[in-house]
């Protein structure tokens, strides 16, 4: 185990490795970006740390002595060691693929008919998509970044709006025929609706309308829903980010929107520096909101 306490400074290390490697004082002071001074100090101070003298000056340049060829053989070993590990930590990373967390609605719904735009702009940043309908810690699951439903209040994360998720009640044009419904027409009509979900449920309520007095029928799992609102099964209440296609192509109608501003769609990052690949793959989605 290393002994942190009695370990010399990096900076003073730095300093000596680099005066031994240039033998002069000047040049280490440019390749480290500070005084010549520093420089000297700081070697200064490591031999007095250490109890042995390290360098001797010649003329404009140093030269090692005894433990200072010991030292300088034995830093340049752990310094290149460090490069090489960072090296490799750097490429490996720009090789991952940029890892995102989302659910399997969303990424099916919203994402997935925008991606062909992404690719054609940065076809050399691969995606890796992970569908849960859990909230995952991105920090052990190593995930770039998050698209959450919800307030975009959560601890440790940072939350940037994406897009809206307002909640819509949409059918099938088969069902619905050529006319808008009524709040009164709705009652009577069919539902698909999926149990204990407190938004759709309350956005219900405000129309006057009594979830559980709905003839309906309980699919929890959105993209079913959704599939049984595309085959005229019943009205959908759905977030309008995950219809928009559906609405375009005509496979359902919107009949009534909620005009609440929250829950929302937001990217979910854990504070710090980004990865290259990642910075460009949140430009990209914060340009599609």
């Amino acid at each position: 185990m290393t002994d942190w306490r009695s370990f010399p400074s990096l900076t003073a290390l730095r300093a000596f490795a680099a005066t031994a490697e240039l033998r002069n004082f000047s040049q280490a002071a440019r390749v480290l970006n500070v005084t010549h001074a520093a420089v000297a100090q700081q070697v200064r101070a490591l031999e007095d740390q250490l109890g042995r003298s390290l360098v001797q000056r010649e003329g404009r340049g140093v030269s090692l002595t005894a433990d200072g060829e010991q030292l300088a053989e034995a830093l340049g070993e752990g310094f290149g060691a460090i490069q090489r590990g960072l090296e490799a930590l750097k490429a490996g990373e720009a090789d991952r693929p940029v890892r995102i967390t989302l659910t399997a609605s969303f990424a099916a719904q919203w994402l997935m008919p925008r991606l062909k735009d992404f690719w054609r702009k940065h076809p050399e940043i691969g995606l890796s998509l992970h569908p849960d309908s859990r909230v995952v810690d991105l920090h052990r699951e190593r995930m770039d970044l998050a698209i959450r439903y919800g307030n975009g209040d959560w601890p440790g994360v940072e939350a940037e709006y994406l897009t809206s998720a307002r909640l819509v009640i949409a059918g099938a044009p088969s069902l619905i025929g050529g006319k808008a419904p009524t709040v009164e027409d709705m009652r009577q009509m069919d539902w698909v609706l999926s149990r204990n979900w407190a938004e759709q449920d309350a956005y219900l309520r405000q129309l006057g309308l009594d979830p559980a007095s709905l003839s309906s029928t309980d699919i929890s799992n959105e993209e079913l829903a959704l599939a049984a609102a595309r085959q005229g099964l019943g009205l959908v209440v759905e977030s309008v980010a995950l219809i928009e296609s559906d609405v375009a192509e005509g496979r359902l109608r919107i009949v009534h929107e909620s005009r609440e501003k929250l829950p929302a769609y937001f990217l979910v990052t854990l504070p710090g520096p980004k990865r290259a690949a990642a910075r460009a793959f949140l430009r990209w989605l914060k340009s599609q909101g």
